[in-house]
């Protein structure tokens, strides 16, 4: 396939979010930049990207957890991309996070401390540029902590409110940002999990959504992938604190 000159910066390439994002973009003709943190998956992710759509397909591997690494990261990129996604994400396992301190940090460093920092090196070179568009995938876990996954949730929320504040930073910049919650996936994450199929997107969804939002400016800043999430969810945060604390969630 003939490319159109545009490159996506896929963080997280090795999960299924990712692998469907970057084949959607792969598919309307974009160059893209893998990231992942084993080089072996991230390659074989790539050579099957390209082998099914004939795009340029690059990697790199890089540990969202190796913040130190952020900075080479950033320099070894020949040329910045149009559009940044980063779909990085680690459930964990709450039980586990209330018992066990590193487990915890893992889990909120995954999902908070490495993408933030990443994104904002990746911000302030777009607002050098004057233009990009950037992608959080965050969590409706962020959006009122619920004893089920407060640790997970918790972590999200710092996501949301700080790509909330670097969107309001860069509102006059030239440079997009996004944040979008998908809900329920049917995801090897979640392999295993009862989930409601009414509220349950699936991978090549998420995608699509993403695509829509970053390249179309469909959807808004705030892209719930299901549009039942954002009145459930508005409904959940008015749920007053008595009440809620005695709500199995």
């Amino acid at each position: 396939m003939k490319g159109i000159g545009k490159t996506l910066l896929l963080i997280g390439a090795t999960s299924d979010i990712g692998r469907a994002t970057a084949l959607i973009y792969a598919e309307a003709g974009w160059d893209v930049l893998l990231v992942g943190r084993r080089r072996v998956a991230v390659q074989r992710e790539a050579d099957d990207i390209s082998a099914r759509t004939g795009a340029h397909v690059m990697v790199h591997e890089l540990d969202i957890l190796a913040t130190s690494r952020f900075e080479e990261f950033m320099s070894s990129i020949s040329a910045l991309p149009e559009t940044a996604v980063c779909v990085v994400g680690d459930l964990g396992e709450q039980f586990r996070a209330e018992q066990d301190l590193e487990h915890a940090a893992t889990v909120m460093r995954t999902n908070f401390e490495g993408p933030a920092l990443l994104i904002g090196l990746l911000a302030e070179r777009f607002a050098a540029r004057g233009s990009g568009t950037i992608v959080g995938i965050s969590s409706v876990a962020g959006e009122r902590g619920r004893a089920s996954n407060y640790v997970y949730g918790a972590a999200k929320a710092g996501l949301t409110a700080f790509l909330s504040g670097l969107r309001n930073r860069l509102s006059r910049s030239g440079v997009r940002v996004l944040t979008v919650k998908p809900g329920f996936v049917r995801t090897r994450m979640t392999d295993g999990m009862k989930l409601p199929p009414l509220l349950t997107a699936e991978p090549r969804e998420v995608a699509q959504k993403i695509f829509a939002a970053a390249e179309g400016g469909r959807g808004g800043d705030v892209v719930y992938v299901r549009a039942i999430w954002r009145p459930l969810m508005t409904m959940i945060r008015s749920i007053p604190e008595p009440i809620f604390k005695r709500l199995r969630l």
